[in-house]
């Protein structure tokens, strides 16, 4: 049955906090199954009803919004009646194919009663993959905007396989911002933010309100999996905060249920986690993003000051002489990450060497590469081209 509401324009909500005016702002959020469901596979209407509004506060306000959602297999179970998410790809798509239907279907109906178009897309990592569908990607959100739609962007999860799909919806999510060049990405969780430790091992851990780089110390309390409904993780948030840190796109993890959260990240008063970054942005491509996004790493090598401080500070590929060690086994065009002597990742990129000629290539000069026959390709060309590589400081 249909829910029944009071008709509203937008122009009789009530005005958004203290922040005025919104023009020029351009926000990507992002919605993740447990806070879209109050349950494994059911829909939370009125959780939706209030984000809707909130959405329409902010276009009211001369924002523009891009939402991407998860919750399509969630709605296809729902339909199907099926009361738990299956483990096999082929039921997974029929969920998501039903489900992507219904879930459109659920948006429309939130966002009519404040005059809001919405509008879905559905992506790929094949689709933007490579510069022209990366373009023409960009082109059609960038439309829609213009013309005042809320495009609503999930994976195509219908299609999508472990080669080509993004796996998690955080990573989709860093991607569009990098495509709209969002003003900032919030990402709505079912926790209120990074938290100092894992609270499994220490349950009085503490919220960090802010993050200015992501180190090791990050990452390792960054772990674990996400909930049944979902297939994210707070790690696969920071590796999405660590790439719009890069682009200089802060990021914001707030607890979803709270919507009022949105307005107050915009107000510059982050109720969870704000991944702000301060270096300048690099320039990001479609390649580096998909390497920079990819889950497929195959290994790493480590390198020494002189190349961390060319890659960082000059932009530069990074070269043989370099590498001080090699992590793994990989095939030339495989991606790899780059850490550097304290094994922090310092970058990501595709390697042009196997990993065993990089081990013996470990210390040796540029004239010693090229006076050994088995080395001296290596010695004529980067180890990892500056196209190719994605620089996270």
């Amino acid at each position: 049955m249909a829910v029944e509401r009071e008709s509203q324009s937008i122009k009789e909500l009530e005005p958004v906090g203290r922040i005025g005016s919104l023009e020029g702002i351009r926000v990507v959020i992002k919605i993740g199954s447990s806070t879209i469901t109050d349950s494994e596979s059911s829909v939370d209407r009125a959780w939706l009803d209030a984000f809707a509004g909130e959405v329409g506060r902010l276009v009211s306000a001369g924002a523009q919004v891009v939402v991407v959602s998860s919750g399509a297999i969630a709605c296809g179970l729902e339909r199907l009646g099926l009361s738990t998410r299956p483990a096999d790809m082929p039921s997974l798509q029929a969920a998501a194919s039903v489900g992507e239907a219904a879930l459109m279907a659920a948006y429309e109906e939130a966002f009519s009663p404040y005059d809001l178009t919405t509008s879905i897309v559905l992506l790929t990592r094949r689709d933007t993959a490579d510069r022209e569908a990366y373009l023409n990607a960009r082109e059609t959100l960038l439309r829609l905007l213009e013309l005042g739609v809320v495009p609503v962007v999930n994976e195509n999860d219908t299609v999508s396989t472990e080669q080509i799909k993004f796996g998690d919806n955080d990573t989709l999510a860093a991607l569009v911002a990098c495509l709209v060049d969002a003003t900032m990405l919030i990402i709505l969780s079912d926790v209120a933010g990074l938290l100092d430790a894992d609270p499994a091992d220490v349950p009085d851990a503490s919220l960090v309100s802010r993050v200015e780089k992501i180190d090791q110390s990050v990452m390792s309390v960054a772990g674990g999996a996400g909930s049944a409904a979902g297939s994210g993780g707070m790690i696969t948030k920071v590796r999405a905060a660590r790439v719009m840190m890069a682009a200089g796109i802060p990021m914001a993890l707030i607890h979803g249920k709270r919507v009022e959260g949105i307005s107050e990240c915009l107000e510059d008063a982050c109720p969870g986690t704000l991944f702000a970054g301060s270096g300048a942005a690099h320039e990001i491509t479609p390649r580096k993003l998909w390497v920079a996004l990819g889950d497929a790493v195959h290994g790493a090598v480590r390198v020494d000051a002189g190349a961390k401080r060319a890659l960082i500070s000059s932009g530069a590929s990074l070269l043989p002489v370099g590498v001080t060690e090699a992590e793994g086994a990989f095939a030339p065009g495989d991606i790899i990450d780059v850490k550097d002597e304290d094994g922090q990742i310092i970058a990501r990129g595709i390697v042009s060497a196997p990993s065993d000629a990089v081990r013996l290539a470990c210390g040796m000069t540029t004239d010693e590469l090229l006076g050994n026959s088995l080395l001296k390709d290596i010695a004529t060309r980067p180890l990892i081209h500056r196209d190719e590589l994605m620089v996270f400081e």
